[in-house]
């Protein structure tokens, strides 16, 4: 049984809830999904790749398998896995109605056809696999630019935030050493000092016992 699983499974409803809006906000689980990527262990480029590649899927129409093709994307490019995982939270219930509907007419502008009439409320992954030649080639067409654009958008930034996270850690590091060294010298050079004094006192000590005794005649 795993340390951190929980007790009482949540509902499906409550889950569902929870993935359509967090309950610490969007802005602390904004704040906890950067803290989390600062975290990772890795390179700013596998870091910053891992999470551009599971951006990028996220503008495909393969809903369902965006984790997966996030986490062979990223393998192919040396990229890290957990970050690509973390990267496909970019496609999410509030942001696929505007991803879906940019990739479809940026497609079927490259294809020369018309945009389709649809509403919001139309577009879903069965129905984008129903009409497959209408709505799901479009949607590809149109995703692959996109993705490129979004990785490239994407990679640069969150580089150099990493980059600069570790290069701030591994600073703070050196300093919190060079200050435990100064005062593991220091607390040496106050023992050495004391044991010094208590040896200086000893010596005194001694001589004192040494000392010539008076004669019993002597005034």
């Amino acid at each position: 049984m795993s340390l951190f699983r929980r007790r009482h499974r949540r509902a499906l409803v409550f889950r569902v809830l929870e993935y359509l809006w967090p309950r610490m906000g969007w802005r602390r689980a904004g704040r906890y999904y950067a803290f989390r990527i600062k975290r990772l262990p890795g390179t700013p480029y596998s870091i910053a790749c891992g999470f551009a590649c599971g951006a990028a899927v996220s503008f495909t129409p393969f809903m369902g398998f965006h984790f997966i093709l996030g986490a062979v994307l990223a393998w192919s490019l040396r990229g890290s896995l957990f970050a690509s995982a973390i990267g496909t939270a970019v496609g999410n219930p509030w942001t696929f109605p505007g991803i879906w509907f940019g990739v479809l007419w940026i497609g079927s502008k490259l294809l020369g056809r018309e945009m389709p009439e649809l509403s919001f409320t139309d577009l879903s992954v069965t129905f984008v696999f129903d009409q497959f030649d209408l709505i799901g080639i479009p949607m590809i067409i149109g995703g692959i630019p996109t993705a490129l654009f979004a990785w490239v958008a994407f990679y640069f930034p969150i580089r150099r935030v990493i980059a600069n996270y570790q290069n701030h850690r591994r600073t703070m590091r050196i300093r919190r050493q060079k200050v435990l060294a100064e005062q593991r010298t220091s607390k040496g050079i106050k023992s050495e000092n004391n044991e010094a004094v208590e040896g200086f006192s000893k010596t005194e000590q001694k001589c004192d016992d040494l000392s010539i005794p008076r004669l019993s005649g002597d005034k």
